[in-house]
């Protein structure tokens, strides 16, 4: 019964059919891609990391074993004083320094900066990586196909773009080509996430894709062995899952993303703690 139910609320979701593997096989042999035409991940970052005048403590990455791949890595850092302009900002303000920023090279090829959608009072903050060619066409994150699957599977959890959920990307302006984004644009571009997650103050975090986890908690690890598990950014939870764009490709590993809706509903709902 529960196999059957699960598959009702799979399909429900938009993410049927679910497909059976024979056997065992690593996630590992099909890294998730993130946009449209990314196939590699350039070394993440921590959007946590704070200007000198305001410490934060690092993000815990709760159930990653302490590796070698689960290291932080290094990057290039803004200046202190934009950063802590940036950290100082009203939302009103903080729109309007995105739409101007000029900060790294991805302002001179963007159509359009991509700041976010949805309630900006909401529980639920989702985190992407970067806007791909139609995010940068129409100024919004998560459109197009891999746009719709999203809203299913937020509307399979009765939740909406403007209803209890906040969604952006960790960078604001898209790469060339859809490739890999650079260390100094992370550098240049996180602290416009860090301040959004500041003014929401949302109760949890879905990071979508390798690279938006990566992001958040410091990490190499891979999607396979963050997902499942609480993580915790400045003491919001923090559950990993794949992007859309990689579920569309990937059929079998939707019924995972259901799985970590699930699980990320049930730390929304305070039911599992750290």
């Amino acid at each position: 019964m529960a196999d059957s139910r699960r598959a009702v609320l799979i399909e429900e979701m938009g993410l049927g059919p679910v497909w059976r593997l024979r056997g065992r096989e690593a996630e590992e042999a099909a890294e998730p891609v993130q946009a449209e035409a990314r196939t590699t991940m350039a070394p993440a970052s921590n959007i946590g990391a704070a200007p000198a005048a305001r410490p934060a403590p690092a993000a815990r990455n709760a159930g990653v074993p302490s590796s070698s791949s689960a290291s932080p890595v290094p990057m290039a850092v803004p200046s202190g004083e934009r950063e802590r302009a940036i950290l100082m900002k009203s939302w009103p303000e903080l729109q309007q320094a995105v739409a101007e920023c000029t900060a790294c090279g991805l302002c001179k090829t963007r159509r359009n900066t991509v700041f976010g959608v949805g309630d900006e009072s909401a529980q639920w903050m989702i985190v992407g990586e970067a806007p791909g060619a139609e995010e940068d066409a129409r100024g919004e994150p998560f459109v197009g196909q891999a746009g719709r699957l999203l809203d299913s599977m937020l509307a399979a959890l009765k939740l909406g773009r403007a209803d209890n959920v906040y969604i952006a990307n960790v960078l604001k302006c898209r790469p060339p080509g859809n490739r890999n984004p650079e260390p100094v644009e992370v550098a240049q571009c996180s602290p416009h996430l860090v301040r959004q997650l500041e003014l929401i103050r949302p109760k949890l975090i879905l990071a979508m894709g390798r690279f938006a986890a990566q992001t958040l908690l410091n990490t190499e690890a891979s999607i396979a062995s963050l997902r499942g598990k609480l993580h915790e950014y400045k003491g919001v939870p923090v559950i990993v899952s794949y992007h859309p764009a990689y579920l569309l490709r990937n059929l079998p590993d939707k019924a995972k993303a259901w799985a970590d809706l699930c699980l990320a509903a049930e730390a929304a709902a305070g039911r599992i703690k750290f």
